[in-house]
């Protein structure tokens, strides 16, 4: 009998609460899902197809955050989805960072057959008090440093990999909705036109990937795929309805056993039903609280990033019709 497989069980457990970090993780740690993310984001693979990376190019055994991968099922089905590396980054002087998800990959059309290191963060906050970007280029360093010992010792620094950190951010800003940008080492010929191997310098990439409304014209391709895996506004056969017909993911497994493994994840509090309570709370003056800390959030954006009060509202996609009463709140401050 057929059965679904990992990563159609982990859309069905995830339901509404998608883009919660934990269930967000789980999805994104599906190795066909980071081959799109791969292909349509790094330049090493696009020519490769999304099966053949899948297949052929991810390798290692990646851990998600701190916990094992797909704790909910009693049975590990290998090959589907990655789980084992090392997660953990640490210095005694820099202290200890873990990865949302962390594989190695090898690089196409290598002589040596040389590797990635690619780490693969989901944000749902664009403004968590700091550039994302400035974190993603930390984690990218961290991965550099920690390969001493490990790829290289002594003076044998021809030997480090290169790394890369990629960021999905669920809920952008309107102005980076559905973008994706790419931040690397580039070359820059001051004086001369001596020219080094690419390979030499290119060892840092850092990739943000921001989602955004399905009517945008640039909605398609992995923001489409990705944005419908982690939307909490459809229902979970609809999901794998889509991701089959429009992306031909694959969402059954022929299996011997006629035993068939139920997730039974627990859906808990949706993270858009808390929003919409807030700012039903707000309407009514019922959570006064609430209000200050919009205030606050509102404040910290616009000393931090230099931000007028509007550009810090919309950011944080304030509504209209509530920003004359938090300009307000602001004056008399």
């Amino acid at each position: 009998m057929e059965m679904e497989n990992i990563l159609a069980k982990s859309i069905t457990a995830a339901g509404d609460k998608a883009a919660y970090d934990a269930a967000c993780k789980r999805l994104l740690a599906n190795k066909v899902i980071l081959a799109w993310i791969m292909k349509s984001c790094l330049e090493e693979y696009q020519d490769i197809t999304v099966e053949e990376i899948a297949e052929y190019y991810i390798e290692g055994n990646p851990l998600i955050a701190q916990s094992a991968v797909n704790p909910d099922e009693e049975v590990t089905f290998k090959g589907e989805q990655i789980e084992g590396d090392n997660i953990e980054d640490s210095s005694m002087k820099e202290g200890t960072i873990f990865y949302d998800i962390r594989f190695h990959a090898i690089v196409p059309r290598t002589e040596e057959m040389a590797r990635l290191i690619l780490n693969v963060e989901a944000q749902n906050s664009f403004y968590p008090g700091y550039p994302i970007i400035k974190r993603g280029i930390y984690y990218c360093s961290r991965m550099i440093s920690s390969q001493y010992g490990v790829e290289f010792t002594d003076g044998h620094y021809e030997k480090i990999k290169k790394v890369i950190s990629i960021w999905i951010c669920a809920n952008p800003p309107r102005y980076r909705e559905n973008t994706i940008t790419r931040y690397s080492l580039q070359e820059e010929k001051l004086i001369g036109n001596v020219s080094e191997n690419k390979e030499n310098f290119d060892l840092l990439t850092a990739v943000i990937v921001c989602l955004g409304d399905s009517e945008d014209d640039k909605y398609t391709g992995i923001l489409k795929l990705l944005g419908i895996l982690l939307t909490s506004e459809k229902e979970s056969e609809e999901k794998k309805k889509i991701l089959q017909n429009d992306f031909h993911i694959k969402m059954t497994k022929e299996l011997e056993s006629e035993v068939s493994l139920m997730c039974n994840l627990s859906k808990g509090v949706e993270e858009k039903g808390i929003e919409k309570g807030i700012e039903k709370g707000i309407e009514k003056g019922i959570e006064k609280g609430i209000e200050k800390g919009i205030l606050s959030s509102i404040q910290n954006l616009m000393e931090s990033m230099g931000w007028t009060a509007d550009q810090a509202m919309d950011a944080l996609k304030i509504p209209e019709s509530k920003r004359t009463q938090y300009e307000k709140g602001l004056k008399n401050k």
